[in-house]
């Protein structure tokens, strides 16, 4: 068998490629190692020009060879290997291009740092909302309902109580439990 040429050499025949290809196709894994090697820079190459990101070329170039080695048991050799892998690839750029344009764009920036520039002051952050709805989970229901209503959403307590049904002094006595029962809680 014919050894492929390296980096920085003329590309192979498309006659050999084909060969190659059609060896692979057989079974023969020699002629497969050959067969990507002889192929690899030239798919590389074609796709790092046609993707929007030339960064992702290997990766392009990674698929187009995964692409083209789970349907090599149906190349016929009727064209060139060469010709049918870079339709693998080609295709391969347009599903790429597809599925960016249809995600959003992210952009280069710390989503933390901004998330945390956007957090309104003298609010609690994320991990202390969390830490206090673990708390609040932990009181009786009765309490709960009630200091969310008046601490959290800010309801007076007059309010509360007509929509709880009960006099505004059951509201302040479970108000002060509650607040008492988070205390107790956070000091454990």
């Amino acid at each position: 068998m014919t050894s492929t040429p390296l980096d920085g050499a003329p590309p192979p025949a498309d006659d050999l490629c084909t060969h190659l290809a059609l060896a692979a196709r057989d079974g023969d894994l020699t002629a497969l190692d050959h067969f990507v090697r002889a192929l690899q820079r030239d798919v590389r190459r074609y796709v790092a020009h046609l993707a929007a990101d030339p960064q992702s070329a290997d990766d392009l170039t990674q698929e187009t060879f995964l692409r083209a080695l789970t349907s090599l048991h149906r190349f016929e050799g009727r064209s060139p290997a060469r010709a049918w892998l870079l339709t693998i690839a080609r295709r391969t750029v347009v599903d790429d291009l597809r599925r960016r344009a249809s995600r959003p764009r992210i952009a280069d920036r710390d989503w933390q740092l901004a998330a945390d520039q956007t957090q309104p002051r003298n609010l609690p952050g994320f991990d202390d909302a969390i830490a206090l709805t673990e708390l609040l989970d932990q009181l009786p229901h009765d309490r709960r309902e009630v200091f969310v209503l008046t601490q959290l959403a800010g309801v007076p307590y007059a309010e509360a109580a007509a929509h709880l049904g009960c006099p505004i002094g059951t509201v302040r006595s479970r108000v002060a439990r509650a607040r008492t029962t988070l205390a107790d809680l956070l000091a454990a």
